[in-house]
């Protein structure tokens, strides 16, 4: 893939401690991997990020900082970040509502969530993604696909 700019750097989102976040920040000492999920507590989002949690340790040595965003508000993403330890960030896309997810492309306009897209990102710039449908969570290996991207030449 050709790495492209990413569409909204200076977004201000809110970390599950409704700190303001410019997006930009994620990526500002190396590169970053965003998570966008549908829904706080849900199985699949549930269970991807809990592989992530597991296995931070891979993406810290690669010095890739982790971050979630759903359009949930920061309460909910504070009670699932409280009760699953997640190790990283979670923002809230929740208003304006999902402007964030829209704006990459990611926003499902019927259900009111983010759609599962990954996006690495380096100096600014898209370098990976991984789209997946609704019903079909993504993989710890094909998350793992953005370390091998980092390590491609190019």
């Amino acid at each position: 893939m050709a790495p492209t700019p990413f569409p909204v750097p200076g977004a201000l989102v809110r970390d599950q401690h409704g700190e303001p976040l410019r997006l930009a920040e994620l990526w500002s000492e190396g590169p970053a991997l965003l998570v966008l999920v549908p829904a706080a507590f849900s199985t699949h989002c549930t269970a991807e990020l809990g592989a992530l949690a597991y296995d931070v340790d891979r993406f810290d040595d690669a010095g890739v900082q982790l971050a979630a965003l759903s359009c949930d508000p920061v309460p909910a993403l504070r009670a699932w970040g409280e009760d699953r330890l997640y190790p990283f960030p979670l923002l809230s896309d929740f208003w304006p509502h999902g402007a964030v997810s829209r704006a990459l492309g990611a926003f499902d306009e019927e259900l009111g969530v983010s759609e599962r897209l990954s996006l690495l990102v380096r100096d600014g710039r898209v370098v990976w993604t991984l789209r997946s449908p609704a019903h079909a969570p993504r993989s710890l290996a094909a998350h793992r696909g953005a370390l091998a991207a980092l390590a491609a030449p190019g």
